[in-house]
């Protein structure tokens, strides 16, 4: 057992390290093992850590002071000293997750333990720089005023999720042309933070989505996986040696990967499998387009046109998975979207069967799964980076394990 005045030799970014100037990260290191090994004691985890006795101890008293440990009962009955079980804190601290999309936006607060316990979405033709923040800085305030005061001390900080270029494709919504303007010379988290006074992180609204579906994975996470969210464009992930592929947050854009059309011409993945591509399909067949959320469509009504776009979906998404597994080797692909839980289902059945159609080289095609956060991922996952970011360590794979 290395003792507290032994030099490390490990990587701190791994495992603790007993010295001057690492407080924090031993800090993170310490949590993120109690994470991973709920009910260890002081022992267990100066092992896993390779910290030192007296080292952790002062960790775990620092910690609880601060409400992110708590101990269980004392466990007698066995060899040794009575050992007493720890555990992160599930109340220990909050955050905000916002996520500003095409079509909707969403506010909602996430605890320690990844519970959900407030949550508010507004649908829209197109997100409006001129009053957007304003808006969601009202369901912010709103969100607050019911925490408690120990939940309003404990508050982390705000993650907002967008798409990486609103500006840039607003008017494939067919937004008024000043608002690519406005968003092109507008800092989203600069005007948050001032809308709200609460300091912002930014994530990419698929990074985000994708973060949020490798956390509920409790078990047996996947080493690799692409991560699609059909919504008004198509969000993207991807999760490489169990780590978040984030790059300079702009990274795993999977919906922008080029496919061919039915007429086999070169389109994105967006244009394809997207809610704005069924909307158009429903345009140029002369149907009316609904309005609010896809959860409140009556899909039936939609018919015939909604199995012609499932089907065109289908195709699109197994030529991006095949091209997403000769970058990365894919455990699986994950489908998800802003949608009934049934029509999720008939698209995955669309790309199962295309994809078994597509030639394979030298892998096999990853399997296909249905993500576990619905519409609400991006949101989600935004809250709970602010909250990893802050209290564990910047090891990902810890958490893929």
């Amino acid at each position: 057992m290395q003792k507290d005045s032994d030099p490390p030799d490990f990587n701190p970014m791994s495992r603790g390290v007993a010295q001057s100037g690492v407080r924090i990260t031993n800090e993170r290191a310490v949590l993120t093992l109690l994470e991973q090994n709920p009910g260890a004691s002081n022992a267990d985890l100066a092992r896993l850590s390779g910290l030192g006795p007296q080292t952790t101890s002062r960790i775990i008293a620092e910690l609880e002071s601060r409400g992110l440990v708590i101990r269980g009962d004392v466990l007698r009955g066995r060899r040794g000293q009575p050992a007493t079980p720890l555990f992160v804190n599930p109340q220990g601290a909050v955050a905000i997750g916002i996520e500003i999309g095409w079509r909707h936006f969403e506010v909602l607060v996430v605890e320690l333990s990844g519970k959900t316990l407030a949550s508010v979405r507004r649908s829209y033709p197109w997100p409006d720089a001129r009053t957007i923040f304003s808006e969601i800085a009202a369901e912010v305030a709103t969100i607050r005023s019911g925490l408690t005061e120990l939940q309003q001390s404990r508050l982390a900080g705000i993650g907002v999720a967008s798409p990486s270029h609103i500006g840039r494709n607003i008017d494939l919504l067919d937004a008024p042309q000043e608002q690519a303007a406005l968003w092109h010379d507008l800092n989203l988290v600069e005007r948050l933070a001032q809308e709200t006074d609460v300091s912002v992180q930014w994530f990419n609204d698929g990074n985000a989505a994708c973060w949020s579906e490798l956390v509920a994975r409790s078990t047996q996470r996947p080493q690799a996986f692409a991560y699609f969210q059909v919504g008004a464009f198509v969000g993207g992930g991807l999760v490489a040696n169990g780590e978040l592929w984030e790059g300079n947050g702009h990274a795993a854009n999977l919906g922008s990967i080029l496919v061919c059309d039915e007429e086999g011409n070169p389109t994105y993945v967006h244009l394809l499998a997207s809610i704005v591509a069924l909307q158009r399909l429903l345009t140029s067949a002369g149907r009316e387009v609904p309005n609010g959320s896809p959860f409140n469509w009556d899909w039936e009504a939609l018919e015939p046109v909604a199995t012609q776009w499932l089907d065109t979906a289908g195709r699109a998404l197994a030529a991006a998975i095949v091209n997403a597994g000769a970058v990365i080797e894919l455990d699986n692909a994950t489908i998800d979207g802003a949608m009934p839980r049934a029509i999720v289902a008939r698209l995955i059945d669309r790309v199962e069967y295309y994809l078994a159609n597509l030639p394979t080289l030298t892998t096999d095609h990853p399997t296909i799964q249905m993500g576990q956060m619905g519409a609400s991922a991006a949101s989600t996952g935004a809250a709970q980076l602010v909250l990893f970011q802050r209290y564990f360590s910047r090891a990902w794979k810890l958490f893929s394990t």
